[in-house]
């Protein structure tokens, strides 16, 4: 049986248009692309006014994540098991802290339904003796 020859016609125009796929379609796609200050002049004046007015507040919000990745980062732990933690950390001194001002609400409203009765206001020390 005698051996095919090599098409080099073949694997030439196949290299060529690999090539031209790999690295054409990247590079159309960029061109197209629009950049953001493009997209920008794009909006509506009231949505350009409403981005650069909080365009602060959202880089301060994006430091304010990579400064808490970093943190995270640190620990031996995985991200988000460390992220999940400070979560529950969080959420325990929020419910801690809203406890705290439910109390001080209860006992400025007792101390007001006292006064309108006419009683004495208590003092800190008779509290505990209840």
């Amino acid at each position: 049986m005698a051996k095919k020859p090599f098409n080099w016609w073949l694997w030439t125009k196949m290299l060529v248009a690999g090539g031209a796929i790999c690295v054409g379609g990247p590079a159309l796609t960029r061109w197209v692309q629009p950049t953001d200050e493009e997209l920008f002049q794009k909006y509506n004046p009231e949505l350009q006014k409403r981005s650069l007015e909080r365009r602060v507040e959202r880089q301060q919000e994006f430091d304010d994540f990579v400064t808490k990745l970093k943190e995270y980062s640190k620990s031996d732990k995985p991200i988000w098991t460390v992220q999940a933690e400070a979560e529950k950390e969080r959420a325990k001194q929020a419910s801690a802290a809203e406890s705290l001002r439910l109390a001080e609400e209860v006992k400025a409203r007792r101390e007001a339904m006292r006064r309108e009765a006419g009683l004495p206001v208590e003092t800190g020390s008779s509290e505990g003796s209840r």
